[in-house]
């Protein structure tokens, strides 16, 4: 299934100046992990090392939180939007 990832300004660097990449994948684990192949820099700025995201990293599917879904098993349809927002500090 084809999804857009909207990737925020912070890791547009990582995605080699990418706002938004088309990726493949049924859930979010699967979204992630064909981005990750594409933009190797981007698994290592949003995820720990055994695969789960960093606490600071929110993950949207159509405008819902993943954390009140099935987290990274949530299941994406054809078409769907997921955003990748890191929490920024400041003020």
């Amino acid at each position: 299934m084809s999804v857009v990832v909207k990737i925020p300004t912070q890791l547009r660097a990582a995605a080699g100046g990418e706002a938004e990449m088309e990726v493949e994948g049924a859930t979010v684990q699967e979204v992630l992990d064909d981005l990750f192949e594409r933009c190797g820099e981007l698994r290592t700025r949003i995820s720990d090392e055994d695969g789960a995201l960093r606490r600071f990293v929110n993950v949207y599917v159509a405008g819902e939180d993943i954390r009140f879904l099935e987290g990274l098993a949530t299941p994406v349809n054809d078409g769907s939007e997921l955003t990748i927002l890191p929490a920024v500090a400041g003020g």
